[in-house]
């Protein structure tokens, strides 16, 4: 491992650092790596605790696992950076349910996928790396590339994924629903996962983008999401987490209005460095959608309205992206315009959604199921990042062997945007083949860093 890590690092001030990295294909595959882990044997830990009480710090583990043969389609990459995102959380916590049921049902799909099917689950749905190895098929990537992976793995053998792969029955993501995943040294992908690295970021800024941009992409501007147009107003709940601070980054370079929900000052200020005008501190405001456990206050509702109409001028939104779910997708659909849409993935806060139908059916609104986003999208999301249109969010890094304590933190919601990880990179900085083009989005690149 540590001789292929030499090789990425020869590239650091490389005038050629492509010729450099084409020299890991003389390399050796490591028989095994460190990976971040959940354990089959541990899924009953947390029995009798609250799910917002369990620790991901006990149920995560860096252990030493056999670097799997690859098959037709797949390469191997060493991971320089990856970062955390809400299904590591709910990984490590085994809710709704541990994921070893998930690798038990691909493992049946063949012999190849038999291979998923362990008592350790290596976690993890973003990576930035090198391509080591490709598996037979394999013939847009080689050895030596730089690239970022997109958590989308798919069989494409049913008609059914060829108009929209996220359609296909055979659909999972990748460090959640396989094994393998990105928070380790090596990872095992799909050749169709794999995108070019953007020059101008670092290890740990190019990793961080790749799940919730592209979710964000698929919600918003895809037609299979909410066909976001010029000059909608977007309602945006966490504006500044992980997911929402790439929301308001391509309403606002898509032409939209977007409207920042967020619960603090210092998330009401990176949503106004970003460029959002519009911002609601929902905790200085005092909004609280639930009277009690099983009662909403419609009221809530209706001052929540009114308060996005001071900001709009009298409009209402014509989309709202939803993720929170349970906690506030009542309010969500109220508030939504006579027509419009709200395009929902992930309920961080619930999957038991209520609300009231009665304005959703008599004023025409949609309701649009979005998850992740297929390679078409995901590649679409990874340009606008690579032009620098779109910038990563990254907030704080920790090293591999501490992504535990990264989950913890983000399952508490005590951070902005995006927590990374470094894998193999052994500093924050790194892999930068760009400078100028750096240069000339700094301070965005780094608006994040520190919160």
């Amino acid at each position: 491992m540590q001789d292929i890590l030499e090789a990425i690092m020869s590239a650091e001030g490389s005038a050629d650092p492509d010729r450099e990295l084409a020299a890991i294909a003389g390399l050796p595959v490591p028989e095994s790596y460190q990976g971040m882990v959940v354990r089959a044997d541990e899924v009953g830990m947390f029995d009798g605790i609250a799910p917002r009480d369990r620790d991901p710090r006990k149920s995560l583990h860096l252990q030493e696992v056999p670097t799997p043969q690859l098959g037709p389609g797949e390469a191997l990459i060493a991971v320089m950076a990856s970062a955390i995102n809400y299904n590591t959380v709910w990984t490590s916590i085994f809710e709704p349910l541990p994921t070893f049921k998930f690798l038990q049902r691909y493992g049946r799909l063949s012999e190849l996928t038999r291979r998923h099917d362990l008592p350790y689950h290596v976690v993890g749905s973003d990576a930035a790396g090198v391509v080591l190895r490709v598996g037979p098929g394999v013939t847009r990537w080689r050895p030596g590339d730089e690239v970022v992976a997109h958590c989308l793995s798919v069989e494409l053998e049913d008609a059914a994924g060829h108009d929209d792969t996220m359609l296909d029955p055979q659909q999972r993501i990748w460090g959640f629903e396989t094994n393998f995943g990105g928070l380790a040294e090596l990872s095992v992908v799909k050749a169709n996962q794999l995108m070019p690295k953007p020059r101008h970021l670092s290890w740990e800024e190019a990793a961080s983008p790749g799940l919730v941009n592209s979710t964000a992409y698929r919600q918003l501007v895809s037609h299979h999401g909410a066909n976001m147009k010029q000059g909608d107003v977007v309602l945006i709940w966490g504006a500044s987490g992980g997911l929402g601070s790439y929301a308001t980054q391509m309403a606002l370079n898509g032409g939209a209005i977007p409207v920042c929900v967020v619960s603090s000052p210092d998330k009401a200020e990176l949503c106004r460095k970003m460029g959002a005008e519009l911002v609601i501190d929902r905790a200085a405001e005092g909004f609280r959608f639930w009277k009690d456990e099983h009662t909403q206050d419609v009221d809530e509702w209706r001052r929540f309205g009114e308060r996005i109409r001071e900001l709009t001028g009298g409009e209402d939104p014509d989309i709202v992206f939803e993720h929170p779910g349970r906690e506030t997708f009542g309010a969500s659909v109220f508030v939504a315009k006579k027509g419009g849409t709200i395009v929902t993935c992930a309920s961080t806060s619930g999957y038991l959604h209520q609300y009231d139908n009665r304005y959703l059916w008599m004023h025409l609104k949609r309701i649009i199921g979005s998850h992740f986003a297929n390679y078409r999208e995901a590649w679409e999301a990874n340009r606008l990042i690579a032009l620098g249109k779109i910038h990563p969010t990254v907030s704080r890094t920790y090293p591999l062997e501490q992504t535990g304590q990264a989950a913890y933190e983000v399952h508490r919601n005590a951070h902005q945007g995006k927590v990374g990880v470094r894998c193999l990179a052994p500093a924050d900085g790194l892999g930068v083949r760009d400078p100028e083009l750096r240069a000339r989005h700094e301070a965005a690149i780094n608006r994040f860093r520190g919160h």
